[in-house]
């Protein structure tokens, strides 16, 4: 940018030099060690006398300069033309143009090509003939000179002035002054020299050229830009443009970057300026406008829009702002703030669009609908699975949802469908107890309804008549299933609604109800048998325990006449049959019973006649035990196995006293239920004192 300007600047200058109404008084202030590349046409407006070595003027600029650093100073004027010849005077340090006095350096060599200060010459002037160069000279920080560069040859070749040694010379445009690069308004034009091209909205059109200013200094300070109609006032500084103006798109506009020293606006500094050129350009900007469909899935009567996508305007820099009146759009209130997700139920959306130059357009967006997608509800029903009879499977693909074209779905839910989540993978084979499901059908624009499937698990239909039943082991009975059925199937093989002559066992009925089919299961039970879980005997009394089977109980001696008491007595003694059965009168069951012999006196006195009690004639017997009581309950002897199942009269081996005993005689019977028995009575112990 830098470069650009200054080339700029010295392209211009050739035309205000040209035509200035003077000359060292119009001197250009050169800026920094930048070469400056120049082509004087004339010797300006006035014919000046230069003194030292140099006559009158010929084609020349009159240039100043004011130095920033000490040091030496050097420099070249290079003809673009070699065989020009250049001449040139320096003035100073610290004149002023009415005063200049003779030049400090002077050159008139009439020598072609190059000439200037270097470090190898001694001289501080040269006429024709002479060197085309003058000694270096030795500056000071602050001084000010001018140089007047003067083509003898008066060609319009111009030439480029380098500037050298270590010496710097005054300009805000370096990084002491300028952090940032200055930015060019505008775009580049169609050729490298053309003008920049500042965008308008309209030609022609009211612009306020300020609004460049702060691209242009991009954030320099002290830097300010001022604006102009021509070249020469750009170099000037004159008649600038101060408010906005009604331009065009024709003509040529320019500008010059200038430094403020903050508290000293007069030094040299501050005549420093970087010009520039540009034009203006029309591109205004329309707008399109289109119409956004999308689907009103589930006939919710809105949608999700993305404004966004919406081509009002092929230009990704343009900007948009959605409104949702026109209204709105022309009074900036109520801006949609988030066009990517815009809930509507249709209609128009208006845009306001700006290009980054400020350019406005409008457009209109229509909001539209594809056609709905009509579900209906169904039901579906099925009959149960046998192994759980809460759930049945299901064929969702046959539910009649809807009549038109398009893509199943299936879901468990509404939510998981209209999200699309939890998809059911097996809709044919679909396992479910009663309840709902949700199938989405989805057309070809993308646009789906979702209908609701009511799921009705038929359940298993039973027999309320068919029970189990309980029959004495021996007997037969009739199962019926009852009516009402549609179909029966025994586990006999038998169709029809009973079946006779049933034996104990379980049995199954398939029951057909519509086109479900329970299988039902009824047992026969054989009654259970009572038991005699206890013989008790009392002298001639026969107390029969019973337990099991189903009271009322009837007992019997001879199994042809019954009693309702389980009391026998005067029974005698030895075996007998007692026969017990229940309230199902199923075969009895019968046990012998042992009255034994009763021993009711002992005299243990060693004559061998009733000496002992014995009743190892029952040793048979299981856990056959004899024990004998005193009359206060205390037990005084045991007759076992150990002792032959006989009692002497004694305890301890001691003879018991004189008086009666009770005792007991236990035994389990010989049978399968181990019946328990008990024999009680009395003995009188006669034991000599």
């Amino acid at each position: 940018m830098k470069k650009a300007l200054y080339i700029f600047l010295i392209l211009i200058s050739q035309t205000i030099f040209a035509q200035s109404s003077s000359d060292c008084g119009g001197n250009v202030q050169v800026c920094g060690n930048t070469p400056i590349s120049f082509t004087p046409t004339g010797p300006g407006n006035v014919m000046e006398t230069l003194g030292g070595c140099l006559g009158t003027e010929h084609f020349s600029i009159w240039y100043t300069f004011t130095i920033a650093t000490s040091g030496t100073l050097t420099f070249v004027i290079d003809p673009n033309n070699f065989t020009d010849d250049y001449d040139w005077a320096v003035y100073g340090p610290n004149v002023t143009c009415g005063n200049l006095g003779g030049p400090i350096r002077c050159n008139y060599s009439a020598a072609d090509g190059p000439t200037g200060l270097n470090t190898t010459a001694t001289n501080t002037t040269a006429g024709a003939g002479g060197s085309p160069f003058c000694s270096v000279m030795n500056v000071v920080a602050g001084q000010t000179y001018y140089l007047i560069v003067d083509n003898f040859s008066s060609s319009a070749n111009g030439f480029v002035l380098s500037w050298g040694g270590t010496a710097t010379l005054v300009s805000p445009f370096n990084s002491a002054f300028q952090p940032h690069p200055f930015i060019e308004p505008g775009t580049p034009g169609p050729t490298p020299n053309s003008p920049r091209e500042v965008i308008v909205c309209s030609n022609p059109a009211v612009f306020d050229f300020t609004t460049l200013t702060a691209g242009i200094v991009n954030n320099n300070p002290n830097f300010n830009v001022s604006y102009y109609y021509t070249q020469n006032d750009a170099i000037s500084g004159n008649n600038p443009i101060i408010a906005p103006i009604t331009v065009n798109t024709t003509d040529t506009y320019y500008y010059a970057i200038t430094y403020t020293e903050p508290g000293a606006p007069a030094t040299a500094i501050n005549r420093c300026r970087i010009p520039g050129k540009f034009k203006f350009i029309q591109k205004a900007i329309t707008g399109t406008n289109v119409t956004l469909t999308k689907c009103n899935n589930n006939n919710q009567g809105t949608a999700v829009f993305d404004l966004t996508t919406a081509n009002v305007n092929a230009d990704p820099t343009v900007t948009r702002k959605y409104y949702p009146t026109l209204a709105d759009l022309n009074a900036g209130t109520n801006e949609i703030t988030n066009p990517y997700q815009y809930v509507s139920a249709g209609g128009n959306v208006y845009v306001l669009l700006t290009s980054p130059f400020g350019c406005k357009a409008t457009a209109i967006i229509t909001l539209a609908f594809f056609p709905v997608v009509t579900v209906t509800e169904a039901t579906l029903r099925s009959c149960f699975i046998e192994t759980n009879p809460a759930t049945a499977s299901f064929d969702l693909t046959v539910a009649p949802v809807t009549t038109q074209t398009g893509i199943k779905t299936y879901y468990p839910s509404m939510a998981d469908a209209v999200a699309g989540t939890n998809q059911i993978a097996n809709p044919g084979t679909y396992i479910s107890p009663n309840g709902v499901v949700f199938i989405k059908v989805t057309d070809g624009n993308g646009c789906y309804g979702v209908a609701k499937v009511n799921l009705v698990v038929l359940p298993p239909v039973y027999s309320n008549t068919l029970d189990d039943k309980i029959i004495c082991i021996e007997d037969t009975t009739t199962l019926d299933a009852g009516p009402g059925f549609t179909g029966y199937k025994w586990s006999t093989g038998a169709t029809t609604q009973t079946i006779n002559n049933v034996t104990v066992g379980t049995y199954w009925v398939e029951l057909k109800t519509g086109d479900c089919v329970t299988r039902q299961t009824v047992k026969v039970y054989p009654s259970d048998q009572p038991v005699i879980s206890g013989i008790d005997i009392a002298n001639n009394s026969v107390t029969v325990n019973v337990v099991g089977g189903t009271a009322p109980y009837k007992y019997s001696l001879d199994g042809i006449n019954w009693q309702d008491s389980n009391i026998f007595t005067n029974i005698p003694r030895g075996d007998n049959s007692v026969y017990v059965k229940d309230g199902y009168d199923c075969d009895p069951i019968v046990i012998t019973v042992v009255v034994p012999n009763l021993v009711n006196v002992i005299t243990p006195n060693g004559d061998g006649v009733n000496d002992v009690i014995d009743y190892s004639a029952l040793a048979s017997k299981q856990n056959l035990i004899l024990s004998i009581f005193d009359r206060y309950g205390v037990k005084v002897g045991q007759a076992d196995k150990f002792n032959g199942y006989k009692w002497d009269g004694t305890t301890g081996g001691k003879k018991v006293p004189t008086g009666t005993y009770w005792y007991t005689v236990t035994w389990n019977e010989n049978d399968k239920k181990n019946t328990p028995f008990k024999f009680s009575g009395w003995v009188m112990v006669k034991n000599r004192e």
